[in-house]
This record gives structure tokens, C-alpha cells and sequence, in this order.
């Protein structure tokens, strides 16, 4: 009889405890909020305990927000945490604002945390370079290409490497463009300008003409950051892309005419080959008519219209013909 109640006592022993020691853990928690004058409520810490939130992280976020006299409570902070963003650096973006001076709530904190996770960059990076400008090289040498290359109206090649630095707008940077965007931009100026030079020469004398073009135009619409200035590194010349576009153009209208006379050449020939085959027609036409004359002598023999005297007179015409000939022309020349 004496054993029924310690099989009952100790279960209700051993959750007793489990319960005095989440209590002293929620106790920890919640003396460490109150000691550092960020006091949170005891059923808070149930709530976010029971909700999956890691309720000493919150907590630790609210006392360093407090402790930089910035409000927050902890239920934005586990909703923040609920939707995946980074509460600790969130909270050190919104202090480090306060302290340079810049207007950033906690709405928008956490937005721009948001909109970082995944892509390398934090909203602590984003407030630092808003109160330190970062520069930017333009191209990227992560692209592969070391210089940016453009063509002036004289055909030279100029190659132009340039530094862009930028300051976080905060107000832009959920949904505005990023780091690529300025640098294709900035590029797209470079050559721009470049191309409407009359001579290499010009930009070479006065490389601060691009920047100043370049940076006219208003690139950082609709992006992340404010330009603050474009600085040309380094200006080269290139090769002579004028002239090799005109000596390909040569050698294709070379080929181009070489091609033609070629058709004409065929032609030609062709032409030539059919007048020798009318030649051939002719000559045999000259030997059937030339054929068809001992013919008609033998007629001309046989009905009697023709002599032997007769026949004899023309023979003798055809020899002193030929004789007359040889003797003009000893030679055989024609």
C-alpha cells in the first residue's frame, strides 16, 4: 500500500522540475530585460517560447535597441524574425542611423533586410555605405573585361577605365537597382560620350569631359544609390578600328569586283566558244558547197553545156591565179 503513492510521487517530482527550471530560465530572460531597462513580460516570453521564437535573441535585440534609446517591441521583432529576416543586424542598422543622423525606422530596417537576404549584401552594409560612400570600378574585373572601349568619329579606339562612388539612398533601395545597374549605365555613358568626340584626341585632352557628361545625365534614376561622382582612372588609345573596318570594306568590294569580272570572264568565253561553233557551222557549210561543184561539172559535162576545151581554159585560169599569187607573196605571208 506504502508503494502506490511514490509511483505517483515521482512523476509529479520530475515535472515539477522541468517546470521550476523553465521557469528560472524565463526568470534569466526576463530579470536580464528588466535589469537593462527593456522590461518584457513574462507571458511574451511563453508566448514567443511556444511561437518558435528564440525569445534570449529577441530579447537581447530589444535591450541594445533600448540601450540606443530606440523603442521596439518585441512583438516586431519576432514578427520580423517569423518572416525570415536578420533580427540582430537589423537592429544595429537602425542604431548606427540613429547615430549618424539619418531618418530609418524600423519598418523600413526591416524591409531592407529584406531585400538583402540572399544577395550577399546586409542592411548594416546598406546604412554604412549610405554614411561612407563605397567605390565602385566600372567594369566590374569580375566581368573579365579590364577597360571600358569606345570609338570616336575619327575611328580611334579609346579605352577608359572609371571609379563611380555611390551613397545608399534608403528611401530607394527596396525595389530600386543594384550595383550591375550602375555600372552598365555608367558604361553606356562612357561610350556614348566617346562615340559623339570628333577625334581620340578630344578625350584625351580633357578626360574629365566624360564624367561630367556622364554624370549629367542622371544615371542613379530609379537605383539604390546617389552618385556622387565619376572619376576617370585611366585613358588609353586603342587600335585603329576606322581604318580596319575600311580595309575590310576594300577587300570586299575586291572580292566584290573580282567576282563580277569573273561572271563577265565566263560570259566571254561562253560567247567565244559559240562563235567558233558557228565558225565550224560556216566552214562546213563552205565544204558541202565546195562538194556539191565537181557535181555540177559532171552534169554540166553530161548534158553538154561544158567543154573540154572549156574545162581546160579554167584550169589554166586557176594555175596562172595561183602562180600570181605565190610570186605577189613568196613567203606565204597572209
Amino acid at each position: 500500500m506504502n508503494s502506490i503513492p511514490l509511483i505517483f510521487l515521482i512523476p509529479i517530482v520530475i515535472v515539477g522540475l522541468i517546470v521550476v527550471a523553465v521557469f528560472f530560465s524565463f526568470i534569466g530572460v526576463w530579470l536580464k530585460a528588466k535589469l537593462n531597462g527593456a522590461p518584457v513580460g513574462v507571458l511574451n516570453l511563453v508566448g514567443m517560447r511556444l511561437g518558435g521564437v528564440p525569445y534570449s535573441l529577441v530579447v537581447d535585440a530589444r535591450i541594445t535597441a533600448v540601450k540606443a534609446g530606440i523603442e521596439v517591441t518585441t512583438d516586431k521583432i519576432s514578427a520580423h524574425y517569423l518572416a525570415g529576416g536578420n533580427v540582430v543586424p537589423t537592429v544595429q542598422a537602425l542604431v548606427a542611423a540613429q547615430k549618424a543622423g539619418i531618418t530609418l525606422d524600423w519598418d523600413r530596417a526591416c524591409a531592407i533586410d529584406l531585400a538583402t537576404k540572399g544577395s550577399g549584401k546586409s542592411v548594416v552594409e546598406a546604412v554604412r555605405t549610405s554614411v561612407d560612400p563605397k567605390v565602385i570600378d566600372c567594369p566590374n574585373p569580375e566581368s573579365g573585361r579590364t577597360t571600358i572601349d569606345g570609338v570616336a568619329k575619327d575611328g580611334i579606339q579609346v579605352k577608359v577605365k572609371a571609379r563611380v562612388t555611390v551613397r545608399t539612398h534608403l528611401d530607394r533601395f527596396v525595389g530600386g537597382a543594384k550595383e550591375e545597374t550602375i555600372i552598365a549605365r555608367v558604361g553606356e555613358g562612357i561610350v556614348s560620350t566617346i562615340g559623339s568626340s570628333e577625334s581620340y584626341k578630344v578625350v584625351l585632352e580633357s578626360p574629365d569631359s566624360i564624367s561630367k557628361t556622364v554624370l549629367a545625365r542622371g544615371l542613379d534614376v530609379g537605383s539604390a544609390f546617389e552618385i556622387l561622382s565619376i572619376d576617370i582612372a585611366d585613358v588609353d588609345v586603342g587600335e585603329n578600328v576606322g581604318a580596319k573596318l575600311q580595309e575590310a570594306q576594300a577587300e570586299a568590294n575586291k572580292s566584290i569586283a573580282q567576282a563580277q569580272a569573273e561572271i563577265r570572264r565566263a560570259a566571254a568565253v561562253a560567247v567565244e566558244q559559240e562563235m567558233k561553233a558557228r565558225v565550224q557551222e560556216m566552214q562546213a557549210e563552205v565544204v558541202r558547197a565546195q562538194a556539191q561543184v565537181p557535181l555540177a561539172m559532171a552534169e554540166a559535162f553530161r548534158s553538154g553545156r561544158l567543154g573540154v576545151m572549156d574545162y581546160y581554159k579554167m584550169e589554166n585560169i586557176q594555175s596562172d591565179t595561183a602562180m600570181r599569187g605565190s610570186i605577189a607573196n613568196p613567203e606565204g605571208k597572209k
